[in-house]
């Protein structure tokens, strides 16, 4: 069932364990996701970002995409998500990820969002406040819930750059969550955006565990968000390269890190890059063991448009010649079904050790089955 993300967060927090968001940027890989979710039991959240958006629905320049495509693209996933996971058996929430204004937000919400995303993070800290708290007072009367960021994060990741990091204030935060009435906060402690994270990063888990305790002191019901946290597995990166790819300066979070963090106040864990390196290694391989596919009529291009940049490894950047299969689910031929099968072991392989690692599988069971419209009710009683 679809449900609002803060339903997921609450037994996160509760429960003491790392609850992954994974970003989608096709229908088979939201397929691929709601079914490995399933088959571990663990509740799932399921993240579009504004580019993601304007990608789903159709707009190859998608990092510069209209607001009509990004609406187009919100409506795409938001009907994959509903078609997939509307009746399964375990909590489904569908989030935007760092949407940078009312009207995307409105968009999302529209298209079945069951949580959303504001990034003012780049803002002066009254602004950011203000326009979280806009986005609050317009998304909590449809039980939508709202996610919010303090603190800039350094790296590239769709819309998002900083060359360096701003670390959240813990007794900030507190203020934030104060004056938005926001359900969950996005913190900077040391993740980074982005597959090139450098060697042996650390995150400051201090900062996690001193916002909690500051919000837990001012009796704040809230939650934690780490952005940035790929773990970008190191035998992706060197299959990728021994196969033509030229990535460089490709690391992650170490898991080890996040597991840890996961016990000391964090609830959300943001995962991107992993899928997109797990997808683009499949792919590859498919050509590799099968040359004859590299002059098939439906994936010829693809495989010029994918080994034409050997740095590049997000797939939106070179599966524009199947974009029916990519915005609609629609398969034309054996061919095309072969990249789609790909795709979603990718998304299969790389999410399933995560909901182990962090502790969600088998916790589905756990999740408050609560709707949208219930979640209203309860902001409407609660004044928030």
């Amino acid at each position: 069932m679809l449900v609002p993300m803060r339903a997921i967060l609450a037994a996160a927090d509760a429960h003491r364990f790392g609850q992954a968001a994974f970003n989608m940027n096709s229908v088979g890989q939201i397929e691929a996701a709601i079914r490995i979710h399933e088959l571990l039991r663990s509740g799932a959240i399921l993240q579009g970002a504004e580019a993601s958006n304007a990608y789903m629905g159709g707009e190859l320049d998608f990092m510069h995409g209209s607001a009509e495509a990004k609406r187009e693209g919100a409506k795409n996933i938001g009907d994959a998500v509903k078609k997939y996971g509307e009746n399964s058996p375990i909590p489904i929430a569908l989030h935007l990820d760092h949407g940078k204004s009312l009207e995307t937000v409105k968009a999302c919400i529209d298209a079945g969002y069951t949580s959303v995303m504001i990034d003012g993070s780049s803002l002066p800290y009254e602004q950011n406040v203000e326009l979280t708290r806009e986005v609050v007072k317009y998304a909590h009367p449809y039980g939508v819930t709202v996610e919010g960021e303090l603190g800039v994060l350094a790296g590239v990741e769709d819309h998002v750059f900083s060359a360096t990091s701003t670390y959240t204030n813990p007794m900030q935060a507190v203020d934030f969550f104060k004056k938005t009435k926001c359900d969950a906060l996005a913190i900077s402690y040391g993740t980074c955006h982005g597959a090139n994270k450098g060697k042996d990063t650390r995150i400051r888990r201090e900062i996690a565990i001193a916002t909690k305790e500051c919000m837990l002191h001012e009796g704040i019901e809230g939650y934690l968000v780490s952005h940035g946290s790929s773990t970008v597995p190191q035998e992706y990166v060197q299959e990728i390269n021994a196969m033509g790819g030229a990535l460089e300066n490709a690391f992650g979070i170490e898991v080890a890190q996040l597991v840890d963090v996961a016990k000391c106040g964090i609830n959300k864990i943001n995962v991107d890059t992993d899928i997109r390196l797990a997808c683009t290694r499949n792919i590859l391989e498919l050509f590799r063991d099968n040359p004859a596919l590299r002059e098939s009529a439906s994936i010829g291009q693809l495989y010029r448009d994918l080994v034409a940049n050997p740095k590049n490894f997000d797939p939106r950047n070179y599966t524009a010649s199947i974009m029916p299969a990519i915005m609609k689910g629609e398969i034309p031929d054996a061919d095309v079904g072969r990249i789609v099968k790909c795709m979603q072991d990718g998304v299969m392989e790389s999410i399933a050790p995560l909901l182990v690692q962090f502790g969600s599988y088998r916790t589905s069971h756990l999740i408050q089955p609560v709707t949208c419209e219930m979640m209203a009710d309860r902001y409407k009683k609660e004044g928030i």
